[in-house]
């Protein structure tokens, strides 16, 4: 029983390529229709229906949040306006931090909000633009995000030795866990090491070093695979969640090739491993179908354990229980263009809709009367 973790999961891809190899290029089952209103999808009697105006004014956003514990702000990457915009849940904006091309968020219990951006450098006398994470301290500005003190956490002074490195690798997206560690997902070309290769997930904890607390980097996930098509892998991760309680658990979503696009992560210990495998270990869970997202940009888990996934090729927004189990998904070319995040506090779901430049707001129609 010692490899059973080994053994399900190759018997899950096995399957996936046989089902793969035996499906059209376009299923039916991966098509989400809406309604003639142009507002809402509907795969029940449930539907998700539109609230308010759309909030206007970004330029292709690629990430929202909001905040942890009693940070309850609404925070964008307003990606190809090179900022951070902090709104209200009135979608009044309360912020604005300029920062380079941001595309992940994720904040902390301590009120640290962390990015993955760009930053603008010079290698061998050129001026360029390469990747980067920073953290912005919003308690130590008592969360005025414009004047919240920034540093750089990747990468660090001494990753500049390997240039090749630094402008190959970009950092793709990041969750934070209850005890504040993080992990921040990385991207590349290069695949074939085993010690460090660019597709992986790197853990970062809180160190004490002459009397102040760091970010440290202690190293990789282990047993990801960095190019794998099945279960377990880090190839070309879009975006990382974390859930809302004290576990280690987090969904990841993926845009290079594989089955299984969308994947929860979970964290186990017992006296033979410790470390992650998948929660679901059945391709008869809807969440695992083969085919059931094409680009799969940002994910989302709400305070009930319910799973939203943004499909940008797709249009569409599927949401899934606990079990993996498929409900009240909705979206389409008439609602969405290319949306890239969502996310959800007190039964509203925000998504950003990237192509369309704005934010738009749904809530159930169960919960809307």
């Amino acid at each position: 029983m010692k490899y059973k973790k080994y053994i399900l999961p190759f018997i899950m891809t096995i399957f996936a390529i046989m089902t793969f190899n035996c499906a059209s290029d376009k299923p039916d089952f991966g098509v989400v229709s809406s309604t003639n209103d142009q507002s809402t999808g509907k795969f029940s009697d449930t539907v998700y229906i539109k609230q308010g105006e759309d909030w206007k004014g970004f330029n292709r956003p690629e990430a929202i949040i909001v905040g942890t514990d009693n940070d309850k702000f609404i925070y964008v990457a307003d990606t190809y306006n090179d900022r951070i915009v902090m709104l209200n849940t009135a979608g009044q904006i309360q912020g604005i931090r300029s920062i380079k091309h941001p595309i992940a968020l994720a904040e902390d219990h301590q009120f640290n909000l962390i990015v993955c951006a760009q930053m603008d450098t010079v290698i061998q006398g050129t001026q360029t633009s390469v990747s980067a994470v920073y953290k912005l301290n919003l308690y130590a500005s008592g969360q005025h995000i414009e004047n919240a003190p920034i540093s750089r956490i990747l990468p660090a002074n001494n990753d500049f030795r390997f240039l090749d490195e630094v402008k190959r690798r970009q950092y793709t997206g990041v969750c934070v866990f209850y005890d504040n560690s993080f992990y921040v997902s990385r991207m590349g070309t290069e695949n074939t090491s085993l010690i460090d290769p660019d597709n992986s997930i790197l853990i970062f904890q809180k160190t004490i070093s002459g009397g102040a607390k760091r970010d440290t980097l202690i190293g990789r996930v282990p047993l990801i695979s960095a190019d794998g098509t099945g279960q377990l892998s880090a190839n070309k991760i879009s975006s990382m969640t974390s859930f809302p309680r004290r576990n280690m658990d987090f969904i990841v979503t993926l845009v290079g090739e594989n089955y299984f696009r969308t994947q929860w992560l979970k964290y186990v210990s017992t006296s033979v491993y410790t470390g992650y495998e998948s929660k679901f270990q059945t391709p008869n869970v809807a969440i695992m179908s083969i085919g059931r997202f094409s680009q799969p940009e940002g994910a989302a888990v709400d305070n009930s354990g319910n799973i939203f996934v943004a499909d940008a090729a797709k249009d569409s927004i599927f949401k899934f229980n606990s079990y993996g189990e498929e409900l009240q998904s909705f979206g389409g070319e008439k609602v969405f263009n290319h949306p890239h995040a969502v996310a959800v506090y007190n039964k509203i779901v925000y998504v950003a809709d990237t192509d369309n430049n704005c934010i738009k707001r749904f809530i159930l129609s169960t919960d809307s009367e």
